[in-house]
């Protein structure tokens, strides 16, 4: 697959852009990411009630507040979040995703990853770098309310849920997202 000068052009103007938008990059550092994780979360469990009894059952729940994804040919997307255990966080991550081909447009979007098993939550800490991958289920915020632990803890061991989109850019997937560890 070749790009045309043109594509790579508007592609690096994208990923300027992702930079440039309000998504925690150059902020105040871990009590920024911490209010806006918890703020998050409130909104989930407003929104989606259900969401509270997958939390409860989860070894771990990863939290991207605030993610920013722009993409005129070539793409890329940005935020940076927060791992809570317990409901206390004990790691800070970074989201980042290139793509490239048919797309235009730029969004913003939460989203929440429920480790549902202990193996699940250990592969991804002790990752360089995690790839969403095969093994995420979504629940979609139409499905939010229909979520039931029990059945959906056995079929996949990391469950996100995707919300609070807002943009021009349709659909949002974590296909070829890395979450990297970072010290803010």
């Amino acid at each position: 697959m070749s790009f045309s000068r043109r594509n790579v052009t508007f592609g690096l103007g994208a990923t300027a852009l992702v930079a440039a938008c309000g998504n925690g990059v150059g902020g105040r550092g871990p009590a920024t990411i911490d209010a806006r994780v918890d703020s998050t979360l409130n909104q989930l469990y407003a929104e989606y009630p259900a969401t509270r009894n997958l939390a409860s059952k989860a070894a771990g729940v990863l939290v991207m507040p605030l993610v920013t994804e722009a993409g005129f040919g070539l793409g890329g997307a940005y935020g940076r979040g927060a791992l809570r255990v317990g409901g206390a966080t004990v790691d800070y991550y970074s989201v980042a995703k290139a793509s490239g081909g048919l797309q235009i447009g730029a969004q913003q979007y939460a989203h929440v990853l429920f480790f549902m098993t202990e193996e699940a939550m250990t592969t991804f800490r002790r990752s360089p770098g995690y790839a969403a991958g095969a093994n995420i289920e979504y629940a979609t915020p139409e499905q939010g309310e229909t979520i039931a632990a029990e059945t959906t803890t056995s079929l996949a061991p990391v469950i996100a849920v995707i919300f609070g989109q807002a943009g021009l850019r349709l659909g949002a997937t974590l296909e070829g997202v890395k979450y990297t560890r970072i010290i803010p």
